[in-house]
């Protein structure tokens, strides 16, 4: 190819060839083998716009002027090195949506979309940095990473927190008494105050700030529900009644998130063969009366904890006075009937529950087929998952109806029987929850009893909506 000088006002034109630039043997109109540059990418004089980025830019490529990626053509922006670095002051506006799956920008602005990194929680990164965000597809929720675990957004680790308040049973005499403890530290448990009238086999849930006791014994059937504000010591005041059935009911499950209560099934004495499937709720921070939820997938006497999303109800006596193994789960912000979560790892009824925000675990009860066995059994799930529970390892001592509390650390169990019909003892027993272990004493109750209702300020439960 001849080499031409031209000036600067001299006209010239190329009909049907082509023009190389580095090479004598150009494969286009114009063909450009090397680097080009400018001195002004984004004026006049230089390259003003361009409508696709494809391929790789020389190593670290640094944008010394503001960038917009509009809604043109799009096509990867990428460097040798992984560095596309932005200077301070500089930002870049994505105008469409633009995916940007990893890096580090000081400032960006987002006009219409942006989709961050999701999937489920077996497709979490296995060494994810701390802050890290995601949208996890199996809690329906945002999650970030807190440097040591997951949590749902709005959660929180419980610092500054950590009362478990305990209401009600049976001494063997029923009594209103309400204690509770400081479940980060260890020692005996603390007069509370009252609820408005003596019973036993309440069941409690709580928001951060308020604990709530619905249903029982006294001796006849309770519906009411009650409420405390946790960090105040003080007696109960009525917050509402129970959705169904009127006569009231014992013995339920009993989770909470950080806006709704929820009770399901209990002991029924009209209801056939003894047994309620009935879940029902209330918005925590109200006062008024529960509202229909769903059922469970068959009535029976249970126990439940949760996670910010999950409620999870464990098995428990059924009709025909026989446990079931099964454990049911529902989804707290929505409506609706339970779902089979899976199996506890022994059959039991009158078991302990608790949870931080990752793992649930029930503590100790009793097995009636073929006899009345009370064990020390402690067992867990992971709560955002389906499946059987684990061994987790024993309590102190065998007992049932055994109240449960927790924050997102260290569970407690605390009271209890040791025997049928009862042998009451103060016992206070913990773990800690990431872990597996066997229980370590805590400290004492005020008094031997059983059946008491429990709550905290701090449980697995809050955070969700």
């Amino acid at each position: 190819m001849p080499s031409i000088r031209i000036g600067f006002t001299t006209d010239f034109n190329l009909v049907r060839e082509q023009v190389g630039i580095g090479t004598t043997l150009p494969t286009a109109r114009l063909d450009v083998r090397g680097q080009i540059l400018s001195d002004n990418s984004a004026g006049s004089g230089g390259v003003s716009t361009i409508t696709r980025y494809d391929g790789f830019l020389n190593k670290e490529q640094r944008l010394a002027d503001n960038v917009s990626i509009g809604q043109t053509s799009k096509g990867n922006l990428n460097s040798i090195s992984g560095d596309i670095v932005i200077p301070s002051g500089k930002e870049i506006t994505v105008s469409s949506g633009t995916p940007i799956a990893a890096g580090r920008l000081d400032s960006l602005t987002v006009t219409n979309a942006f989709d961050l990194p999701h999937g489920g929680t077996l497709e979490r990164e296995e060494t994810p940095e701390k802050g890290s965000t995601r949208f996890n597809q199996d809690l329906g929720q945002l999650e970030f990473y807190t440097g040591t675990e997951w949590r749902t957004a709005a959660s929180y680790d419980g610092s500054g927190r950590g009362r478990g308040v305990f209401a009600g049973g049976n001494t063997p005499t029923v009594v209103s008494t309400i204690q509770y403890i400081n479940i980060s530290s260890l020692g005996n448990s603390q007069d509370f105050g009252s609820l408005t009238a003596s019973r036993v086999f309440t069941s409690g849930c709580s928001s951060s700030t308020r604990g709530l006791y619905g249903g029982g014994l006294n001796p006849a059937l309770v519906n009411i529900i009650e409420y405390i504000t946790i960090a105040s010591n003080s007696n109960s005041i009525d917050f509402g009644d129970l959705f169904s059935p009127a006569s009231g009911r014992y013995i339920s499950a009993s989770c909470s998130s950080s806006t709704r209560g929820i009770w399901a099934g209990g002991y029924v004495p009209a209801a056939p063969a003894g047994y309620s499937n009935v879940i029902d709720y209330v918005t925590i921070s109200t006062i008024g009366n529960a509202l229909d939820f769903g059922d469970l997938i068959i009535p029976k006497m249970t126990s439940g904890f949760s996670s910010p999303t999950r409620g999870i109800f464990s098995g428990g006596y059924v009709p025909g006075s026989t446990i079931t193994q099964n454990m049911d789960f529902i989804t707290i912000s929505s409506t609706g009937n339970a779902v089979l979560f899976g199996e506890m790892n022994v059959r039991r009824s009158y078991s302990a529950s608790l949870s931080n925000s990752v793992r649930g675990i029930f503590g100790g009860g009793v097995i009636v087929t073929p006899s009345s066995v009370i064990v020390n059994t402690i067992d867990y799930v992971t709560i955002a998952s389906t499946g059987n529970a684990i061994s987790f390892g024993d309590m102190s001592q065998a007992r049932r109806l055994v109240a449960g509390s927790s924050t997102q650390i260290r569970g407690v169990f605390a009271g209890g029987g040791t025997s049928v019909p009862a042998s009451q003892v103060n016992t206070i027993d913990y773990v800690t929850i990431a872990s597996t272990g066997n229980a370590q004493d805590f400290g004492d109750l005020t008094s031997v009893i059983q059946g008491m209702g429990a709550c905290s300020d701090s449980h697995g439960g809050l955070g969700g909506f």
